[in-house]
């Protein structure tokens, strides 16, 4: 093992995997494999290290999409533990494995079809959320820290605009619904959830329907020509001179000086 070290060529691809000058190099485990890496990285930027080049699974690298999902353990604890290999920084004898996604219940639905009972919808869809025995592996299991079990408990009350609530900084990356031991595949019936209540229960957005019928009416149409034939350092220089709204500005408070494109 130790002579494998030695040939393995170490490069750095991608998105900040350059380690800082004198980084403690450790042993992670990839594949089934020992690599050495800086101890600063992420698992993402540490497999990218080692010489794996991601073709799926990277998505944004800042913990929104959820494309990350991974399990591993460390030699000689019996723990199994999951995170987002995006954020889950690299620890000596961590062996790695990454899920390119979950195999998880979603089935088919429209939403122009739902009649009725909102919450009887959702039995019928997902009756495994009913399942539900209160162990709270989901919630430990999540990357994001939100309360899965609560709006799992909060569905099956009824209460479908707190579930929504409560699930909604959901990554989607499964990881709750591959520890969930009554098989509920949490994440897509939240998903579920937030576009019922979205659809049926939250008053309508006036002013997004005014914008709606702007797009279709052509309003933005010449500024749209006008910016896809400018050329890449145009387009730059537009967006960095760009206003920008403060960042402690009140909702609904401001507006840009030049309105010509609202």
């Amino acid at each position: 093992m130790a002579n494998d070290k030695k040939t393995i060529k170490q490069i750095a691809t991608g998105d900040r995997t350059i380690p800082p000058e004198g980084a403690k190099m450790i042993p992670v485990y990839i594949m089934g494999r020992e690599y050495m890496v800086p101890e600063t990285l992420t698992i993402m930027k540490a497999v990218e290290y080692a010489g794996y080049r991601y073709i799926r699974g990277c998505g944004c690298r800042g913990g929104i999409c959820g494309a990350c999902a991974t399990f591993y353990r460390f030699i000689g604890d019996y723990k199994l533990r999951t995170g987002l290999a995006c954020q889950t920084v690299v620890a000596p004898d961590m062996v790695i494995a990454q899920l390119p996604f979950f195999p998880a219940n979603r089935p088919d639905y429209n939403l122009e079809d739902v009649k009725g009972d909102l919450h009887e919808e959702l039995r019928r869809l997902y009756p495994e959320v009913f399942k539900c025995i209160g162990c709270g592996t989901c919630t430990r299991t999540c990357p994001m820290d939100i309360d899965v079990m609560d709006y799992i408990a909060l569905m099956k009350r009824g209460d479908l605009k707190g579930a929504a609530h409560k699930s909604f900084d959901c990554v989607m990356c499964g990881l709750c619904a591959s520890r969930c031991p009554a098989q509920i595949s949490q994440f897509t019936a939240a998903m579920f959830v937030r576009r019922l209540v979205g659809k049926y229960v939250f008053p309508k957005a006036e002013h997004l329907k005014k914008r709606v019928e702007e797009v279709k009416s052509s309003k933005y149409l010449k500024m749209l020509k006008e910016v896809t034939s400018m050329k890449t350092e145009e387009v730059k220089k537009l967006y960095v001179e760009r206003e920008r709204e403060p960042d402690m500005a009140e909702q609904g408070a401001w507006l840009p000086k030049d309105k010509d494109h609202l």
